[in-house]
């Protein structure tokens, strides 16, 4: 994005809206990826190549 990464977009996101899901994807597969986006305020995180199965589990945990 060109104004901000994914972790600022969140972490905006949550000064106004603490009830909407976020959910982190990248391309990127380091542990401490994940727990970048979760302290930025991200409910979850998935690294890609995306699986079907695992997106439909992280929102099934959501709901």
């Amino acid at each position: 994005m060109p104004v901000m990464d994914g972790y600022e977009a969140t972490r905006q996101i949550r000064l106004f809206n603490k009830e909407v899901v976020i959910l982190a994807q990248t391309t990127f597969a380091l542990h401490s990826d994940r727990d970048k986006a979760i302290a930025a305020g991200c409910n979850d995180y998935n690294a890609k190549p995306l699986s079907k199965d695992s997106l439909i589990e992280i929102i099934k945990k959501k709901l």
